[in-house]
């Protein structure tokens, strides 16, 4: 497996998707780097990251040897990977909120970008953005983020932690091939935060409603009960949760 390591670079996404324009790389493929400038979150967030305090990195996997019926059972995978992880440091209270980010109890410790390199509708391959937050202790003007060392007044070594993450990376997707997509989904589904609690909701239009998250969509759209009753199922462009 081959790690790159850079002090600093804008996106470690990008800098892989350059990377993968010019060469061949082996499966597992990492770019870590000490400083992220521009790190991107979903929905054209931006990750904040303190230099030298926290794991930010890239990861490539090669699909063409998995059977993927669609792009969320990666999202799955990835989550379920960095969830087992945390789990075997002891982080109290994980949770992942739709339809990746990690928490602790209310607090975000880690965010995943997927970008997938297709062939007509045929994933080839993805590269997997991941910031999570380590040793950092304070963020500024950030609610409801936190880190492990503030969850457990430790501090962690860098590169033991992003070991750990790609032995796991590498066991959930032989996991995957083993026990398929719906045993998958099953324990992602017993994860989801606010899972079957009553939760206030936003639409793009600004609306605040009611429902229960229920589960996920084979395509990986969040379930929700309404307060009338009715079961509707929301794309990440529809809806956010509030709490």
């Amino acid at each position: 497996m081959k790690i790159i390591k850079l002090d600093a670079t804008h996106s470690t996404n990008l800098y892989l998707k350059d990377l993968m324009s010019k060469t061949s790389l082996e499966d597992f493929t990492i770019v870590v780097t000490e400083a992220q400038t521009l790190g991107r979150g979903q929905m054209g967030t931006v990750w904040v990251s303190e230099p030298f305090k926290n794991l930010t990195f890239s990861i490539l996997k090669d699909l063409t040897s998995v059977r993927m019926t669609n792009p969320f059972e990666l999202n799955i995978c990835i989550s379920l990977a960095i969830y087992n992880a945390l789990s075997k440091l002891g982080i109290p209270n994980l949770k992942v909120k739709w339809p990746n980010d990690i928490l602790s109890g209310r607090s975000k410790i880690c965010g995943i970008l997927i970008e997938n390199i297709l062939s007509g509708s045929r994933m080839l391959s993805s590269v997997i953005g991941i910031g999570l937050n380590v040793n950092q202790k304070t963020f500024k003007d950030l609610l409801n983020v936190s880190s492990l060392s503030l969850l457990t007044g430790k501090i962690y070594d860098l590169d033991e932690l992003l070991f750990l993450i790609q032995d796991e990376l590498k066991n959930t997707f032989l996991k995957f091939g083993e026990k398929g997509a719906e045993f998958m989904k099953h324990n992602y589904e017993t994860l989801l935060f606010r899972k079957d609690k009553p939760s206030t909701f936003k639409d793009v239009e600004g609306n605040m409603f009611m429902g229960f998250i229920t589960g996920v969509s084979d395509i990986g759209k969040l379930m929700v009960i309404l307060e009338d009753g009715v079961l509707k199922e929301f794309n990440m462009k529809e809806i956010s949760l509030l709490y």
